[in-house]
C-alpha cells in the first residue's frame, strides 16, 4: 500500500513573559495569571484555533519543548493553496498567532473585551513543501508595539513551530455500508481494492434495515410487534483472499430512553470492535468499544465515544475520542492524541501488527485516524484516513475500517423512533 503525502504543522512549547511588579513576587516559574492569557492561531484556509498560554515569571524557566498546543494537517492541495500568492493584502500566507489577556464575555450586562498583547507572524515558505522535518521557529520573541519600551523588554512569547511528514493511507467505502461494499485505497485518481465489508443482522432486526430505504416501513412494523430497538447489526472486514480480519457488532441495543423517542446519553447504544486471535484461529479478541447517542437541539447531533480496551488490565478502558457529528449534514470522527483534552498522550496498542501488540511511542502521537460520514438518510460512503506510522500490516488497517463502519452505522442507529399509537386509534393524531 502506497501512502499519500501529508505534513503536520505543530505549534507548542507556549509560554508568555510579561514584565511588571505583579509577576516579580511569584516564585513558581510557570503559573496561571489572574487574568488568563490565550492566543488565536490562524492559517489561511483553516479554522481559527484558540488555546491558553501559561505565564512564565522566571527568565530561567523554559516551557516544555515536547508540549503541543495545536496542530494543522496539510495535504498537497493545502500546501499548493498556501504557496500560491493571494490577492491584495493577503499576497503571502502566514501562520499568525495573536496573544490576548483576559476573557471575552460580559460582566453585569456590560461587554468585556480582551486586551491584545501582540502578534507573532511566520511566512509560509518553500520549505513547507519539501516534505522534510524542519523546525521553523524555536525560542523567545518580543511581541506587541512596546517590545522594548524605555530600553526594557516588553511582552515575550515562547513557542516552537515544527513541520513533520505525516503520510497517510486513504480508503473509501464504494457504497453504503449496509450494502456490503468493497473498500478501496485511493492514490490520486487510482483506486485499488483492499478489503470487502460484509454487513449482516439478526432476523429479528431486519425491520430496522427497511427504515434506511423505505421511510415509515420499519416504524409501522414496530407498532405491530411492539419492538422499539435496533440490534443485531454486524460488520466483518475481509481481505482480498476472503479471510475475516476485523469485525464490529452491536453489544448494547440502540433503544429510546424513557420518556423520549431517541437514544440518549444516559443509555447509549454500543459496538464492540474485534480483531482475530493470532493464537486461536476462528476466535476473536476485543480491541475497542464505540458508544453512540443522540443529542437534541436546534441542530441534532450524534455523539460517538470510543474507548480502547487495554490488554494490560482486563476490562480497563482508555478514552481515545468523543466527537459530535451533525445528524443532518454528517461530519468527521477522528482519533488524535494532540486534540484529546490536551493531556499526556496515551499509548495505542497495535491491533495485530507482528503479534507483539507493541504500544506507540507518546512522542509519535498526534493524528491516528479520521472517518468522514454523511448525515442520516443520505448515501454515506465513509472516507477513512489512517496515519501510516500506525500501520505495520494489513490487519492494522482493517481494524480501523471496522471502527469506521460502526461510526457510519451509528448515524442510522441513532435516528429518532416513531411514537407508538394507541391500539384502535390508527389515523388519530394522539400518540403515547
Amino acid at each position: 500500500m502506497d501512502p499519500q503525502a501529508f505534513i503536520r504543522l505543530s505549534i507548542g512549547s507556549l509560554g508568555l513573559r510579561i514584565p511588571g511588579p505583579a509577576l516579580k513576587s511569584s516564585k513558581a516559574g510557570i503559573h496561571a495569571f489572574s487574568a488568563p492569557c490565550s492566543c488565536e492561531i490562524r492559517l489561511r484556509g483553516f479554522p481559527v484555533q484558540t488555546t491558553p498560554i501559561p505565564l512564565v515569571s522566571s527568565s530561567e524557566v523554559t516551557p516544555d519543548i515536547h508540549s503541543i498546543a495545536t496542530s494543522f494537517y496539510l495535504e498537497e492541495s493545502d500546501l499548493k493553496a498556501l504557496l500560491t500568492p493571494g490577492c491584495f493584502y493577503n499576497y503571502h500566507a502566514y501562520l499568525e498567532i495573536t496573544v490576548f489577556m483576559g476573557r471575552k464575555g460580559t460582566h453585569f450586562g456590560v461587554g468585556v473585551k480582551r486586551q491584545q498583547i501582540g502578534t507573532f507572524k511566520l511566512a509560509v515558505g518553500p520549505e513547507w513543501g519539501e516534505g522534510k522535518p524542519v523546525i521553523l521557529f524555536n525560542g523567545w520573541i518580543g511581541i506587541g508595539k512596546n517590545k522594548h519600551e524605555n530600553g526594557k523588554p516588553g511582552a515575550e512569547l515562547h513557542l516552537r513551530v515544527q513541520l513533520d511528514p505525516d503520510p497517510r493511507y486513504v480508503f473509501q467505502f464504494e457504497d453504503v455500508t449496509m450494502l456490503s461494499p468493497q473498500i478501496v485505497q485511493l492514490q490520486g485518481s487510482v483506486k485499488q481494492p483492499i478489503f470487502s465489508c460484509k454487513f449482516s443482522r439478526d432476523r429479528a432486526s431486519q425491520v430496522d434495515l427497511l427504515n434506511a430505504y423505505w421511510p415509515g416501513s420499519a416504524d409501522n412494523l414496530d407498532i405491530e410487534t411492539g419492538r422499539r430497538e435496533r440490534k443485531g447489526w454486524k460488520v466483518k472486514i475481509h481481505d482480498l483472499s476472503g479471510l475475516a480480519v476485523a469485525a464490529a457488532f452491536i453489544t448494547t441495543p440502540f433503544v429510546p430512553s424513557t420518556g423520549c423517542d431517541w437514544v440518549a446519553k444516559s443509555n447509549p447504544g454500543a459496538w464492540l470492535i474485534l480483531r482475530p486471535d493470532v493464537v486461536r484461529p476462528e476466535s476473536w479478541l476485543p480491541w475497542g468499544k464505540l458508544e453512540a447517542w443522540r443529542e437534541r437541539g436546534i441542530r441534532d447531533a450524534v455523539c460517538c465515544r470510543f474507548h480502547l480496551l487495554s490488554e494490560a488490565q482486563d476490562g480497563a478502558e482508555v478514552l481515545m475520542s468523543e466527537i459530535r457529528i451533525s445528524a443532518e449534514k454528517g461530519g468527521e470522527f477522528f482519533i488524535d492524541t494532540d486534540r484529546l483534552m490536551r493531556q499526556a498522550p496515551t499509548p495505542i496498542p497495535s491491533p495485530q501488527s507482528s503479534g507483539d501488540f507493541s504500544a506507540l511511542s507518546p512522542i509519535s502521537g498526534g493524528f491516528v485516524m479520521s472517518c468522514r460520514v454523511q448525515g442520516e438518510g443520505k448515501n454515506s460512503k465513509p472516507l477513512v484516513q489512517l496515519a501510516m506510522r500506525h500501520v505495520t500490516c494489513i490487519e492494522d488497517a482493517a481494524i480501523f475500517m471496522a471502527l469506521a463502519a460502526a461510526v457510519d452505522l451509528s448515524i442510522e442507529a441513532c435516528k429518532p423512533f416513531r411514537r407508538k399509537f394507541r391500539r384502535g386509534s390508527r389515523g388519530s393524531r394522539h400518540s403515547l
